[in-house]
């Protein structure tokens, strides 16, 4: 090659390198954003997540993307976590999008339904279903978008001062219940109570409420709620797979570089499912813990489920009828779970219940 020749190709060379760095600067830049989530720090799994999530993010970016996380009530309550993030006050929260049924039923259903779906087949759903796209849809309304951030697996059905024994045993029940199984409740003469998770024991021991339902053995052992209400129904059928999200304000999502919000969502999906096997660890000896300290187990009663499956079918169709968003997310889970539960009792229910039956021999 002639020295001319080299010397401009070198120069080439140069110029490239020259333009390629501060263009790598660009599209990692320093950003610090702030995520409320919805839960104390004493629900290690619950708000431990957020922190997963946040982790991720600081590791993958070698810290140029750093998201402090805030527990609820240190930025704003734990309800009010999406019109933080909707208003801008924060960049994100970590929260379940069944909170705020009150704006609109809508949110209810991707957090869980009602004799709906398991965990597994909500995530499914969410990422093959094409609920994930009907939840941004959504969402724009309210100036965020969503990522899966964490399932807690079925839910117990709540610690009752009372036994349930028939329906009627519910009429008047002051009953602490998030999300659509609220309306569900109220249908069978309940009083249905929306209580953040701090906030739930006092409102119990006081008398406030009668019943509380929250997650399940480990949070709840941590938040007491054996000291107060003996009898502790299954299974949360308002609750087979409750999914939380995280939201992202909008704006703040569109000026992301896209590197980074490639890194957001993997982190979303690391933290996503570290919940959900953290709670299939931890559950189990929660639960013979709180036995052992006085917790009397007890199924909800055939006809009270029966009860429940009817109010809540009834319910569906009536605001199906009235909210045009609200029926294109029911229908689309409705044809899932046809699917899905088509599947489960070919496979994994008769799997899982001969292995429950083996377990019971000994």
């Amino acid at each position: 090659m002639k020295r001319r020749q080299f010397l401009g190709a070198a120069g080439g060379g140069l110029a490239v390198a020259a333009i390629a760095k501060p263009a790598i600067a660009q599209s990692s830049p320093e950003l610090k954003w702030r995520l409320t989530s919805s839960f104390p720090k004493s629900l290690d799994t619950l708000y431990g997540a957020a922190e997963v999530f946040s982790k991720a993010v600081a590791e993958a970016t070698d810290n140029k993307f750093q998201i402090q996380c805030f527990a609820a009530g240190e930025i704003v309550p734990g309800l009010q976590a999406a019109d933080a993030v909707q208003n801008g006050t924060v960049e994100m929260c970590h929260t379940a999008s069944y909170y705020y049924v009150g704006k609109d039923p809508t949110f209810s259903m991707f957090t869980s339904q009602p004799f709906g779906l398991n965990a597994r087949m909500q995530q499914s759903w969410m990422q093959f279903g094409g609920a994930l796209d009907l939840a941004n849809e959504f969402y724009k309304k309210y100036n965020f978008m969503a990522l899966m951030c964490g399932n807690t697996n079925c839910q117990m059905g709540g610690w009752f001062r009372n036994e349930i024994k028939t329906v009627d045993d519910l009429k008047g029940l002051k009953f602490r219940i998030a999300g659509f199984g609220g309306q569900i409740f109220l249908k069978l003469g309940s009083v249905p109570q929306q209580v953040a998770g701090g906030d739930i024991y006092p409102a119990l021991e006081k008398g406030t409420i009668d019943a509380a339902e929250w997650v399940g053995p480990y949070d709840d052992e941590k938040l007491g709620f054996y000291k107060v209400a003996k009898f502790y129904y299954y299974p949360g059928w308002w609750e087979g797979g409750a999914m939380l999200h995280n939201f992202i304000n909008l704006d703040k999502w569109n000026a992301l570089p896209k590197a980074y919000q490639q890194i957001v969502r993997s982190a979303s999906d690391t933290a996503h499912n570290w919940m959900m096997a953290k709670y299939d660890a931890v559950n189990p000896d929660a639960l013979k813990r709180l036995v052992a300290g006085g917790a009397q187990l007890r199924p909800f009663p055939p006809a009270v489920m029966e009860a429940s499956y009817k109010a809540t079918t009834d319910t569906y169709n009536e605001v199906s009828a009235k909210n045009a968003d609200f029926k294109k997310v029911y229908d689309s889970m409705v044809a899932f779970r046809g699917n899905e539960y088509l599947w489960w009792q070919v496979a994994e229910l008769s799997f899982d219940s001969f292995m429950v039956r083996m377990r019971a021999r000994g």
